[in-house]
């Protein structure tokens, strides 16, 4: 299995659509967004005539007002490459949702469910003592965790506590343990574009998201009665529209906020991503020729092919 993952903007789903032409390969969507109807512009989903070239997966699959997570995604797409597998055909992921990246090779540890005691004592502890002593108390007893991915969302770290508290072992341990054996080899590639580079290309793909009409996907969603309150719109790129709709921003100020928060998304994605010591980075910058980047991948999954026989 093929997986070309990375920041938002990084150049993921050209390269992969002109992969899977050559290999003859199904695409699967790693991204959180693109798996709900009616978001197409602002998260840059394959257009109809790509899809029309190459099979893509686990796109516009559930409305907006549907659940869907990383752990549904794991299974969903294991049952695809399951069919692939037994049908003799290649599949690259593709996708910047690293914790959808995860589920799938790696699979996920639900663990206990929530117990509203503890709960309680944690997230008062946070608002008291605040985030910083809430990573300290979560680094003493699992410093695997704590350091994993850099900066952790507060719940993260709450759900983390909560586990070794229910369970007295550390969550790290609990996903060492219950890692699934997989059922084919990985190979991970993500494009490595200099900062700059990389937030240059962000803020021109969300001007041109703009002129492709996001605003007007976002007043017909909000028309149909979906708002932020819906997890997949809560997200960068919709909020901000919604905000710019009922008057809180100008049109300037949208993309601007457009443009900085997906940077930041972008870091975040990088934080997570350079985490992981099996990806292989291949250097990019604004001459590097897609076909150049294309034999590297190429090279890289028959050499594992080979070691694999």
């Amino acid at each position: 299995m093929l997986a070309i993952v990375g920041p938002t903007a990084s150049g993921k789903s050209r390269i992969a659509l002109d992969l899977a032409r050559r290999l003859g390969a199904e695409i699967i969507s790693a991204d959180s967004r693109q798996v709900y109807r009616m978001l197409d512009i602002g998260t840059a989903k394959p257009t109809s005539e790509e899809r029309a070239c190459v099979v893509h997966h686990c796109i516009d699959i559930c409305d907006p007002a549907e659940e869907y997570n990383a752990g549904m995604f794991g299974e969903d797409a294991r049952a695809i490459l399951s069919r692939l597998k037994n049908e003799k055909r290649r599949a690259i992921v593709v996708g910047g949702s690293g914790l959808y990246i995860r589920s799938l090779i790696d699979g996920l540890f639900e663990g206990p469910s929530k117990d509203p005691r503890v709960r309680l004592e944690l997230e008062t502890f946070a608002a008291k003592e605040g985030p910083r002593a809430l990573w300290e108390r979560l680094h003493r007893i699992d410093p695997v965790t704590a350091e994993r991915h850099g900066a952790i969302p507060v719940r993260r770290i709450i759900r983390a506590l909560e586990v070794h508290e229910l369970t007295g072992i550390p969550i790290s341990e609990h996903h060492r343990q219950q890692a699934r054996e997989r059922p084919f080899h990985v190979v991970q590639i993500a494009l490595d574009w200099p900062r700059e580079q990389l937030y240059g290309r962000i803020n021109e793909r969300a001007r041109a998201m703009i002129d492709a009409g996001l605003v007007d996907e976002v007043r017909n969603l909000r028309d149909r009665g979906f708002g932020i309150h819906f997890n997949a719109l809560n997200s960068v790129g919709y909020k901000e529209v919604f905000a710019y709709l009922s008057g809180a921003l100008t049109e300037h100020e949208m993309i601007a906020a457009i443009q900085q928060n997906t940077r930041r998304f972008a870091k975040r994605q990088l934080t997570w991503f350079r985490a992981d010591k099996r990806i292989e980075w291949i250097k990019m910058n604004g001459t590097t020729n897609a076909s150049t980047i294309i034999e590297k991948i190429s090279s890289l999954l028959s050499a594992v092919e080979a070691k694999s026989r």
